[in-house]
């Protein structure tokens, strides 16, 4: 009679343990999902409302850290002049765009 006592109680404790893995399991995801894939998407959706605001004459910052204004806008591509000079008008990626400086009100 005792041998089926420690049968029933380990059997019993197989289950429990089951439910904490199955527990743990669940708390590791919703850990990635908050603190990883969460503020990636939020990040991903403020870049992509940037670039769909971006327009001709907008001061940028590029992700290797060049300034320039932007002169034309095709659909996967800006072309950009950077500094004074007028000549140096260089095509890329609009995923190379960080930030975007709209031209100040105070010009009008």
């Amino acid at each position: 009679m005792g041998i089926m006592l420690t049968e029933a109680a380990e059997t019993g404790s197989g289950v429990g343990m089951t439910m904490v893995s199955v527990v743990y399991i669940v708390v590791i995801f919703a850990f990635f999902y908050f603190f990883m894939i969460r503020p990636q998407k939020k990040e991903q959706k403020k870049m992509t409302a940037m670039l769909s605001t971006l327009e001709i004459g907008d001061c940028i910052l590029t992700s290797s850290g060049f300034y320039g204004i932007v002169i034309d806008i095709t659909d996967d591509t800006v072309i950009v002049e950077f500094g004074n000079n007028k000549n140096c008008r260089i095509p890329m990626q609009k995923s190379a765009i960080v930030q975007v400086e709209k031209p100040e009100a105070d010009a009008k």
